[in-house]
């Protein structure tokens, strides 16, 4: 699976995202429907869990405090009183997925943000580049 997380393209994923060195997102495709699923895990900035989320359902919401919006093709994670987009990943051809939007904490309670023309992670900028995940991880650090 090709992943692009922001303008910067992953080839040959096994789907994981790995943030400075946890995987903190995993995304397969549905084996007999195609439906895309996202497993995701959010932190706050001192790394205690605030949400976890298996196959696009929240399964733990700390108060309460985050929704899924979900079809086949795209999930988003907001936040429900600043309706701010924390995840969003789509479909966008067949054997891509793209992360697009976003902006969490790692569990080491650094700060992601994805927009379409980058990611940052605290003072590292990544933009327009295509990386060879060799089957593995995509690994932002």
């Amino acid at each position: 699976m090709n992943i692009e997380v922001g303008s910067n393209l992953y080839r040959n994923t096994d789907g994981t995202i790995e943030i400075e060195g946890v995987p903190q997102i995993q995304v397969v495709r549905h084996p007999s429907t195609g439906a895309l699923l996202v497993n995701f895990a959010l932190f706050d900035s001192v790394g205690r869990m605030l949400a976890k989320m298996v196959d696009n359902t929240l399964m733990f919401n700390d108060r309460r405090a985050y929704e899924v919006s979900k079809t086949a093709e795209s999930v988003a994670v907001k936040e429900i009183t600043s309706n701010k987009v924390l995840l969003k990943m789509e479909v966008t051809s067949p054997g891509v997925v793209s992360f697009s939007q976003g902006e969490f904490h790692t569990m080491k309670g650094h700060m992601l943000e994805v927009s379409a023309k980058e990611w940052k992670l605290d003072k590292q900028v990544k933009s327009g580049q295509i990386i060879d995940a060799n089957g593995g991880a995509v690994m932002i650090s």
